[in-house]
Parts: structure tokens; sequence; C-alpha cells
């Protein structure tokens, strides 16, 4: 099969392409690389069966779909902060961009379309054990932009009769090890807090509820939503994570410090976080048969362990989404200032 990742050297993508590829498929991937290049190693390995164009979800040309048989889009602006950071360029982004590349995925032929939404479109959540069927409550741009695109394409699909094959997949919050790390991520950030600063800060009151899953299991997700049989998948919104893995933010901090330590766990003096959302993930584990392997035990100690080795640099600012496009906007900037002919030095 060949298959289509946007956003694919992001931090799923770039655990998603050497699955798909070790899987025996061929790939082409778009991204801007706001955070460096890395499939250095997929290319080299599977040089003949993975091709990276360096674009964007606004502006490629159709010709990318040329014998695609499948799409997953990982693309756009990722977390609350940075999406609010200019939000007409978000729903620029992440709105118009991704419907853009529906689109043109279903005019090129394209059968099976992924869509990487989130169970942020919970927001706040009516009770617990929220399902696929549950009342949307989005509370931020990011979380209204997912569910924009999320229901155009299913409605795209709908339209095609049976010529396109929408998913939409609905992740909790991902943590645990990727070549493109995030530290902007709850269990993420408060392990790497932990070990360094021996400190976890709590926003929000901490009784909030969120869903976790780890990276690995999003990128088996993925695959499953690729290449199962259409009855099983086709026009289908699935909650992915595990229902053992919804925990309260205050617990989820406790349970890292006894993880780490000497670690103390501190209030932050902000408001109640509004977004509390308790999710169940029956329909996935029944119709698809899928089920998480990796705990948030497990994604706290593989992601210590990265730090105690020195493989990953805690303070490198590629790792913190808002760092880097702040540093990004300025760079572009400081170009547009005192470059010549788009650059700085000759």
């Amino acid at each position: 099969m060949h298959i289509l990742v946007a956003g694919g050297a992001g931090y799923i993508g770039s655990v998603l392409v050497p699955m798909l590829l070790e899987e025996g498929h061929q790939l082409t991937v778009l991204d801007r690389l706001y955070f460096g290049d890395t499939l250095v190693a997929p290319k080299q390995a599977f040089a003949n069966r993975l091709h990276v164009v360096r674009g964007d979800i606004r502006g490629h040309s159709g010709e990318l779909f040329r014998g695609v048989d499948a799409v997953a889009d990982l693309s756009g602006i990722s977390n609350d902060p940075s999406c609010e950071l200019e939000p007409e360029l978000t729903r620029n982004v992440n709105v118009q961009g991704g419907k853009r590349l529906a689109v043109l995925a279903h005019e090129a032929g394209v059968r099976r379309y992924v869509y990487s939404s989130s169970c942020s479109v919970y927001g706040h959540g009516e009770g617990l054990g929220l399902t696929e069927e549950s009342k949307r409550h989005p509370v931020s741009l990011y979380a209204r932009a997912k569910v924009e695109v999320e229901d155009f394409v299913r409605e795209l699909g709908a339209k095609s009769d049976g010529r396109f094959e929408p998913v939409a997949l609905r992740l909790a919050t991902v943590f645990g090890l990727s070549p493109r790390m995030r530290f902007d991520l709850a269990i993420n950030v408060m392990t790497r807090n932990a070990y360094v600063n021996r400190r976890i800060m709590v926003d929000g009151g901490g009784k909030q509820w969120r869903p976790f899953v780890h990276v690995r299991d999003v990128a088996r997700a993925f695959s499953m939503a690729l290449t199962r049989d259409t009855k099983d998948v086709s026009g289908e919104v699935f909650n992915v994570g595990s229902d053992s893995n919804n925990v309260q933010i205050l617990n989820l901090a406790f349970r890292v410090r006894d993880a780490i330590p000497g670690t103390e766990v501190v209030h932050a003096p902000t408001d109640p976080d509004l977004r509390d959302y308790n999710v169940t993930f029956d329909k996935i584990r029944r119709k698809l048969g899928y089920e998480t392997t990796l705990s948030i035990d497990d994604g706290v100690r593989e992601v210590l362990a990265a730090l105690r080795d020195g493989r990953i640099d805690p303070d490198d600012r590629r790792w913190y989404t808002l760092k880097q496009y702040l540093f990004l906007r300025e760079a572009e900037r400081v170009v547009a200032e005192v470059g010549l002919e788009g650059r700085l030095l000759f």
C-alpha cells in the first residue's frame, strides 16, 4: 500500500513512519520539518520506499496524491498555547489546510483517509466514561478546529458513495519517547520537571480527568485504521487509549513523584482547568481488537531512563512546541529586517 503521511516528521509521525515501513508499505511524507528532520534513519534504511516532501498542507500540489492508496493526516499546529499564539494562522493551517488536504485526496481517488482528532473535543465532559457518541464541548481553539475538520471529513465520506473511507481517531493525551520528542505533554513534562528540578507543578486544581496513551500504541491504532477492512472502519470514529489510563492530574503527579524520590508536588495558583474528560475505549477494543500495550508507569520509566542516559537533552528548544514556534517567528522577523534575498550572511 502507498500511504501519504501528512505531518510524518512530528511527534507521532516519526514513530508511525518507521512502523509502516517495517510493515512493508511505500510512504510519502509531507512535512514542514519545523522541528528538524526526524526521519534520517528511516530514509537510510528504507531509501527505496520512503519519499519525504518538505511542504505545507496549505500549498502542496494535488500531484502529491498520485498513486496514493491511503492518507494519515497528522498535520497542523499542536497544543493549546501554540494554537492561541496566532489564532488566524491556526485556523488557516489546522482548519482550512486540513479540509484542503482531504478534498485533494478525495479528488485524487484516495480511498482510505485517517484523520488525527483528539479526545480534547470532549472539553468539559458530561460525566465519566465518555463514548464516541457523547456530546462534544471543545473549550480551546485547538479542539474546536479538530471538531470542524473531523465533521468535514466524515461528511465528505458520506457523500462519496463509498469511494472515500474516512476514519477519525480521537487520541487520548499522548506520552512516551519519540524522535521528535515533546516536553509539553503532561506525562513527559512532569517526568522531565521531576528529574531536572525535583518539582512538579500542577495547574488547574489537579482534579480534572485526562486519558493517556503511549505514542507507540497510537501508531498501532493508525496502522489498523489504514489497513483494516472497509466494514470495520469506514465512516467510524474511535477513541484511542485505555480505560485504565484515565487519571486525574493530581494523581498523575503523585505517580511521577513516586518514581523519582525527592520530588515535591506543588499547586500552581491558576484557575480551574475547564478541560475535564474521562473517556471509555470500548468501541475500538470491540470492533478492532485494539488493546494498548504500554502503561503510564512504563512511559515514566522510559522517559526517565532516556534523560538519565543523556539520550535526550531536556533543554532542547525543539522539544517544546511553543518555544520553537516563537523562535521561528523571531527568526523570520530578523531575516525580514536585516536579510538580503532571504539570507543573513553571504
